[in-house]
């Protein structure tokens, strides 16, 4: 797939204030500081896309930006932000499970997990939020030139059979870097092929 066009359209707290247009969405979510602005202006081609900042936690909104004219790429709020404080992460995991649980156009969610880390109790348990809620996603693990590509596979397969503990069946994997645009076209291609089914189904083919 090759994204011609990326625009912004809207951003708020309420997911009744998303466009209603139908179209596709494909979301965006990690911890705070994962590198999930800098994926997204990779992914678009746009380097201002998505605002980036030193400052972990800037995202604080659902954010639209419409692709193509066919699909939303959606930014959302990262979670686990400890100086947010209590109030501060309350506020954005209800904002984040509003969107999640009330949010018919959600066609895919990418979890996106720094490389760099073995398995954290945070992510894990997000997974399993997703898992009991019917969710469909897919992991990115970002960050992908900063570590050895043995490392990178040897923190890639931890997850895995971390994951096998209680899932039957494991979710599209993909590794990327910002920095070097690796994994772009393998995530692209994933929500083409996701689009063409949806559009495939909707026409009854």
């Amino acid at each position: 797939m090759n994204i011609k066009k990326a625009e912004f359209v809207i951003s708020n707290t309420n997911p009744a204030n998303c466009p209603q247009d139908g179209r596709p969405e494909y979301a965006f979510i990690g911890r705070s500081n994962v590198g999930k602005s800098s994926l997204i202006n990779m992914l678009t081609g746009k380097k201002g896309l998505a605002m980036t900042s030193s400052t972990p936690g800037k995202t604080q909104l659902i954010n639209h930006f419409l692709i193509n004219d066919e699909w939303y790429l959606v930014d959302l709020p990262g979670y686990g932000y400890a100086q947010r404080g209590k109030q501060g992460r309350e506020t954005i995991r209800a904002i984040i499970n509003a969107y999640l649980d009330g949010r018919e156009a959600l066609t895919c969610l990418f979890l996106l997990l720094d490389c760099r880390h073995e398995p954290q109790k945070i992510d894990l348990e997000f997974i399993d939020q997703l898992g009991a809620s019917g969710i469909p996603f897919a992991i990115v693990f970002t960050k992908a030139d900063k570590i050895s590509q043995s490392k990178l596979k040897e923190n890639m397969e931890k997850y895995k059979t971390q994951l096998m503990e209680t899932w039957e069946e494991l979710p599209p994997v993909f590794a990327a870097s910002s920095e070097r645009k690796t994994g772009k076209e393998e995530i692209l291609n994933y929500i083409d092929e996701i689009n063409r089914m949806v559009r495939n189904c909707a026409f009854g083919k």
